[in-house]
């Protein structure tokens, strides 16, 4: 094996990319190999630009060898008049050391992947996994056979990924993402949403045996992405998986199509995966004060753990009335320690606990649960034995479902209109509409529902509200038992609970009298003691003017089925309400 001066394998390089930056130069493009493409990690193989092919062109026909930084199309971001000024005498510890091992696995490519013979490469689609939606040239790459496949895979949630053959691309395998839209108001949820996207991506690689990929950017103007933010997210993500999966995966390979990516990844990839000490320390200084956690996902203020300070003397106090020794059978919570628990986070009281109480009670719910299970099947209830939660349990899963619901489109469940805002009740209270006959059970994903009803039910829920459910013609379509109504309730957590004023049912039937009725038994009695059946609309306007709702046309209809037109009269074009004279 021939070996080549940095200058000459520069050169090539420098060819190589030019070659693959102009597709209509010698017909169909060769493929590229792994040890083709500049690692990162390689002082004299950066990221060719086009800035410099004259100058490498001219050493590669013999002229005057070109100086050092003719080579570097990555100028070094750290060297600047700040450089070295913020690297000396750095106190901060480096959140990410330099660690030649994985910087030995990182790659840069500016162009398309497709032509890229690696594992896999990522494709950044839609929920739909259609063509329209795909990176620019993927399906005229690997041709119809693509598009034919992702058809068959039911589409594709954001922040996953799934797998397909790579058909006529030099690749094995092409790994299908779906990047989140973004909105300042959930840039929190967004980030995550895009960390996942890079993440699952890397899992699913190494679930299949496979070592190499070459990955796009998942971010894309056509969801609003701010470049910048993005890529930190990106390459601090790949960076905490290396960490752990570094042995799994022998090169990842960054592909980039326009000069402002190139730019970004020129002044970011020194942060997070510098080659020497001094990139390490001077990154300390120009790092954001967010890099995410150990898998590099943002950190949610409202997820850490807080302690409340304790009044003067109160610890004291605690402290001293507290006994020795506690049985198992008599938990943390005593008398003598009440006051103490009440300054505490609930969140951080369940990791306190003694880990051998933590396991009798996940042992005793397990049971619980079980038993629950049994009978609640016999009777038909559905599954409603899950133990209840606690308040820390109750808030984290809360958080969770609402992180993923703001990160989602569920643009076709809020289309079905089974629950929409209405104005406000007689009283001022905003108004949750629920509509029983829109509730079709086998078209709906019941999973994306709950996340719906989550995501439209928090800016409600934070004071007193009502909901108003629509029981008309519900009958004729089959409803969710009462273990998914006592989950809902579970995720929407002790807020709603508290601040929810009403629920006003109107043409209740006998079978959801019943069922309320078992709800109030065995799920929550709190909250479904607040139910007033209506049997009339007028009578439902007695509570929430008919100003304040949109109420579909069948339920006029059903109204007057229902109740013969006794004591109204309905305006079949205006919907509107009179009262029918008596006598």
């Amino acid at each position: 094996m021939q070996h080549r001066s940095p200058a000459a394998a520069t050169a090539s390089g420098a060819a190589s990319t030019a070659a693959a930056m102009e597709p209509g130069v010698g017909g169909v493009e060769p493929a590229v190999t792994l040890d083709q493409v500049p690692r990162w990690s390689d002082p004299d193989q950066r990221l060719y630009t086009p800035s410099s092919s004259s100058a490498t062109a001219e050493a590669a026909d013999g002229g005057s060898e070109p100086a050092a930084s003719a080579f570097l199309s990555f100028s070094d971001p750290l060297t600047g008049d700040d450089g070295g000024a913020a690297g000396g005498g750095c106190a901060s510890a480096s959140r990410f050391p330099v660690d030649h091992e994985i910087n030995s696995r990182i790659y840069l490519w500016r162009g398309h992947p497709w032509n890229m013979e690696v594992d896999a490469v990522v494709n950044s689609t839609n929920e739909s996994l259609d063509e329209a939606h795909s990176s620019p040239g993927l399906h005229a790459a690997a041709g119809s056979g693509l598009a034919e496949e992702c058809a068959t895979l039911g589409g594709c949630r954001t922040g996953m990924a799934k797998m397909t053959n790579a058909y006529d691309l030099p690749a094995r395998k092409v790994i299908h993402t779906v990047g989140p839209k973004y909105a300042v108001k959930y840039h929190t949820a967004a980030e995550n949403a895009l960390s996942h996207c890079y993440r699952s991506c890397l899992e699913l690689l190494i679930e299949n045996g496979l070592e190499s990929i070459a990955m796009g950017c998942i971010y894309t103007e056509a969801k609003n992405y701010p470049r910048e933010p993005a890529a930190h997210v990106a390459i601090r993500t790949v960076r905490r998986f290396l960490e752990k999966q570094k042995g799994k995966i022998a090169g990842l390979i960054f592909c980039i199509t326009s000069s402002s990516d190139t730019e970004i990844y020129k002044r970011l990839l020194p942060l997070y995966f510098p080659r020497d000490k001094q990139e390490e320390e001077t990154a300390v200084s120009k790092l954001p004060a967010d890099v995410g956690d150990e898998n590099g996902e943002t950190v949610i203020d409202e997820r850490k753990i807080r302690i409340r300070p304790l009044p003067a003397g109160a610890a004291d106090r605690t402290v001293a009335t507290a006994p020795l020794d506690l049985p198992l059978e008599s938990g943390l919570a005593s008398r003598s320690t009440f006051k103490l628990d009440s300054y505490l986070d609930p969140s951080f009281m369940s990791l306190i606990k003694d880990p051998d109480l933590r396991r009798k009670e996940q042992w005793e719910k397990s049971s619980q649960a079980q038993k629950g299970f049994n009978y609640a099947r016999l009777l038909g209830y559905g599954d409603i034995g899950f133990p209840p939660l606690s308040a820390a349990e109750e808030y984290s899963l809360h958080s969770r479902y609402l992180a993923k619901a703001n990160s989602l489109n569920l643009s076709e469940i809020a289309e079905m209109k089974i629950i929409y805002r209405g104005g406000v009740d007689s009283e001022g209270r905003p108004v949750m509409v629920v509509v029983g006959a829109h509730f079709l059970l086998r078209c709906l994903d019941l999973e994306r529902f709950v996340l719906h009803v989550v995501k439209e039910f928090e800016p409600l829920i934070q004071k007193p509200y009502t909901i108003v459910y629509l029981h008309s013609a519900a009958s004729l379509q089959p409803q969710p038992d009462l273990g998914f109504m006592k989950r809902i309730q579970q995720i929407l957590g002790r807020k709603h609970q508290r601040n929810l004023h009403g629920i006003y049912i109107l043409h209740p039937t006998l079978g959801l009298r019943t069922a309320i009725l078992g709800m109030q038994l065995l799920i929550d009695g709190e909250v479904w003691k607040k139910v007033v059946y209506v049997d009339r609309l007028v009578q439902l306007f007695r509570y929430v003017p008919r100003e304040q709702l949109t109420i579909p046309d069948f339920v006029f209809q059903h109204d007057l089925e229902v109740n013969g037109g006794r004591g109204m009269i309905v305006d079949p074009r205006t919907k509107h309400i009179y009262q029918r004279p008596s006598g």
